[in-house]
């Protein structure tokens, strides 16, 4: 059903285009019997142009992984309730990103700062091509701003990590064997009235051969919990397998750097007002645009740098 969805999107955008195109050239037969302006073929022909600019874009996504929802995690780095704050923003940032984009957010865990903002918190991102347009996000944020938390007014650095893994669904095949399982339960931190801490809803399970641990507090029956705890184990083996598999063929850089200073992928410079991305050189100068989800030229800008290099 999915695959039938996916298809169909494609149909319509090639007929939209197909339409567009037609358009155009009746447009330009108008102008040259002086029935339109060539301002309005040049709109039309603009018009036309971002559309295969757009088509070529999505060329990109052209992974099997590309097309599926995702797993995404925020960690705070060094930098103490600095850095909590800074990835209680980027949480803030990525929410309002997708809904720009429409698409259906879950918070999974969450762990609170001890002052402000968090330490860690893991959303579920779901919607076509989530995944393809949000891999680039992987690696540390990098903070430049005058604190709010530091009553001299000093300019202060902060960093956060990020890591998007593709959630995988019924379309890709994950063998987990039980036994290989370690589960623990515990009380949930998050929202939930009362019944957060009369009951021990979340689970938090390790992969022993893998060593991978993931957390589940998301609903309030434990049992919901298992099964969605078993979808993020596999989601992150998924992972690790795409990365074992881009690390042979030496595609891709690993993304698993220090939370400190020299290891960003951008940085985001309050008081200079300007966010850079250090491996594309794409920058702009409206900072609060950014943090309020505008991440859409960043992200085209980082799959057009991948498929050259």
């Amino acid at each position: 059903m999915r695959d039938l969805k996916l298809n169909k999107k494609r149909v319509e955008e090639y007929n939209d285009v197909q339409s567009k195109v037609e358009e155009l050239e009746i447009t330009e037969e108008f102008r040259k019997e002086g029935e339109t302006t060539e301002e309005e073929v040049n709109k039309l022909y603009e018009e036309v142009k971002f559309i295969f600019e757009e088509i070529e874009f999505k060329a990109t996504l052209n992974k099997p992984e590309d097309e599926l929802s995702c797993l995404l995690q925020i960690n705070a780095g060094a930098g103490g309730t600095e850095a909590c704050d800074w990835a209680e923003m980027l949480y803030r940032m990525y929410l309002m990103h997708a809904e720009k984009e429409k698409y259906k957010i879950k918070e999974l865990n969450r762990t609170n700062g001890d002052v402000a903002g968090v330490k860690s918190v893991e959303l579920q991102i779901e919607g076509d091509f989530a995944y393809g347009m949000l891999k680039g996000e992987n690696g540390v944020h990098r903070l430049v701003r005058v604190s709010p938390f530091n009553s001299q007014g000093k300019r202060m650095t902060s960093f956060a990590s990020v890591f998007v893994h593709p959630l995988v669904d019924d379309r890709i095949e994950i063998d987990v064997n039980p036994a290989d399982l370690d589960w623990d339960t515990f009380r949930a931190s998050g929202a939930g009235g009362q019944h957060v801490n009369k009951t021990e809803s979340a689970v938090r399970v390790r992969h022993l051969p893998s060593g991978i641990v993931v957390e589940c507090q998301e609903e309030r029956s434990q049992h919901m919990n298992r099964e969605k705890a078993i979808t993020m184990l596999k989601s992150r083996l998924y992972d690790r397998e795409l990365e074992r598999q881009a690390a042979e063929k030496n595609e891709v850089e690993s993304t698993k750097m220090k939370n400190e200073w020299g290891s960003q992928i951008r940085s985001y410079v309050l008081d200079d007002r300007r966010v850079k991305d250090h491996r594309t050189g794409h920058q702009t100068g409206n900072t609060d645009g950014v943090l309020n989800g505008e991440l859409t030229p960043f992200l085209q800008a980082y799959l057009k740098w991948i498929t050259k290099i």
